[in-house]
């Protein structure tokens, strides 16, 4: 093999493992979790859930931190539990609003939402349930090394049998729906979606502006095709927006058309700037949790427009046991109308939590990188009325931390144990995996770290947008060369993406 064609193979071996997608699969580097010695005990092992405790958090933590780090403050134990989240909303609107000129509002900035939008080559199980996968690399900050949980869930067979779904879309028609990108955009996507659907599959359509109305009860799509493209190209905007009465009609006629062994689901496609009706999010809320728990049916939020209600549609979909994305323009609708929703219809795992457990020998402080409103109680991680969140087929869910080593200590570093419930049984099942600290031997910047140097761009880049400073964080003008030359390295269109976007909050920040 020549030398240009290794280097063609290699660019191309990496390319495929850094696409960008808010739910579905790619290829990136193989993790170094494995490569140290493992605890007794702590193995990447795990079986049935309900029995058992996670590993035991240890000693009281040591609360002296020199000072500058601050930021990082020890959390008062050794362990860190969190509700699994595959949104990917807050990064998508973050591009945009960069694009745009401006400097996404800090609020709006999630970080677990950028690192997710990415998916790395993580080991998947080979039935139903998770892979886990940690690893690790140091960072510039003396003793500071990012720690990175990866989980995964084997992917759908595209060409295979799949259950049934049975999908209700509530669609914003509302009169700020008539800037371009808005309900022309989701037009577009609901009509080629109908050619994607399975025969035995069937959709419901609700329309709502200051009032909700039924376009479409709940029918079969074989035979229906026609008629669902004549009511989706029928749809025109109105007045003003009564997000409430669009949710509250939506999940009626979901629970009316639910079917026995399908996947019941709710789309919500809207801008989210409710201005009619109950605009108080906790009412809605209240609907979707009767509906989530009685009948199973979760929610999917899909966010468009330039003024978008970012922290509403989150809500309504954490509530909602879903996820959200958010689209601005036809291709990144196709990612998700066309190559995702059809592929994971079928849910992997309901109620899913992870817990972390840091061996107090080894560690002195961490910091889990996002993940505010998704946290649990540490003792709440085996008890499945909370709440978790919703897998689905194909899905990853990556968990960065901040991670200070105790000097000249090595040896076990943290266990890694998620926790969730089958979809159709809802029985209990755990998995587990650990890292030692062999695995932070390396630099994140170092060879053969991309798919962990993608996974810590993105963490530093929201970082800095909502005005944090993790340790060893690079400049955003750093940033964008790195991002850069990942991007080349990968010929990847989505990391040049995500290199424009760093270049332009650094354009915008000065």
């Amino acid at each position: 093999m020549t030398r240009r064609h290794r280097r063609a193979f290699a660019a191309g071996l990496l390319a495929a493992g850094l696409l960008l997608t808010a739910c579905s699969a790619g290829d990136v580097s193989r993790t170094s979790a494995d490569s140290g010695a493992r605890k007794p005990g702590a193995g990447s092992t795990g079986g049935s859930g309900g029995g058992g405790k996670a590993p035991a958090p240890g000693a009281a933590r040591d609360d002296s931190a020199p000072e500058g780090e601050q930021r990082s403050a020890p959390a008062p134990d050794y362990l860190s539990t969190f509700a699994l989240d595959v949104d990917t909303a807050s990064y998508g609107y973050a591009r945009r609003t960069l694009a745009e000129g401006r400097l996404p509002a800090p609020d709006t900035v999630r970080p677990e939402e950028f690192v997710n939008s990415f998916r790395p080559d993580y080991k998947r199980p080979e039935g139903d349930g998770f892979g886990v996968t940690v690893d690790g690399a140091r960072t510039t900050a003396e003793g500071w090394s990012l720690v990175r949980v990866g989980l995964a869930t084997r992917a759908a067979d595209r060409h295979g049998p799949r259950p049934p779904a049975a999908l209700t879309f509530v669609v914003d028609i509302s009169g700020s729906m008539a800037e371009p990108g808005r309900l022309d955009l989701v037009k577009r996507s609901l009509g080629v979606l109908a050619d994607q659907l399975g025969d035995d599959d069937s959709v419901a359509l609700v329309t709502f502006s200051d009032e909700a109305e039924t376009r479409l009860p709940m029918t079969r799509v074989g035979g229906a095709r026609d008629r669902i493209r004549a009511v989706v190209n029928g749809l025109e905007t109105t007045s003003s927006t009564n997000v409430e009465a669009g949710v509250r009609t939506g999940y009626d006629v979901a629970v009316e058309g639910r079917r026995k062994g399908a996947t019941n689901r709710v789309v919500l496609l809207s801008d989210a700037l409710a201005n009619t009706g109950d605009t108080d999010a906790q009412s809605i809320l209240r609907r979707i949790d009767e509906s989530r728990r009685s009948y199973g049916i979760t929610l999917f939020g899909v966010g468009v427009g330039s003024d978008y209600g970012d922290a509403f549609m989150e809500q309504l979909a954490d509530k909602g046991d879903g996820h959200t994305t958010y689209v601005s323009d036809p291709e990144q609708a196709r990612k998700v109308f066309v190559d995702q929703l059809p592929a994971h219809i079928e849910l992997r795992a309901r109620d899913a939590k992870a817990q972390v457990a840091f061996d107090p020998q080894t560690v002195e402080q961490f910091r889990l990188i996002g993940y505010e409103n998704r946290d649990v109680a540490d003792e709440d991680f085996r008890n499945d009325r909370v709440d978790g969140g919703e897998v689905g087929a194909g899905h990853t869910v990556t968990a960065l931390y901040a991670v200070k080593v105790r000097a000249g200590r090595s040896g076990h570093l943290a266990t890694a144990t998620v926790r969730w419930l089958d979809p159709a049984t809802r029985a209990p099942h755990e998995q587990t995996g650990s890292v030692e600290t062999g695995a932070l031997a390396g630099s994140v910047w170092g060879g053969g770290h991309d798919s962990l140097q993608l996974t810590a761009i993105a963490a530093y880049f929201a970082d800095r947008l909502r005005g944090g400073e993790l340790p060893g964080a690079p400049g955003y003008a750093e940033l964008a060369v790195k991002a850069g030359a990942l991007a080349e390295r990968a010929e990847s269109a989505s990391v040049r993406e995500l290199a424009e976007s760093i270049r332009q909050a650094d354009r915008l920040r000065n």
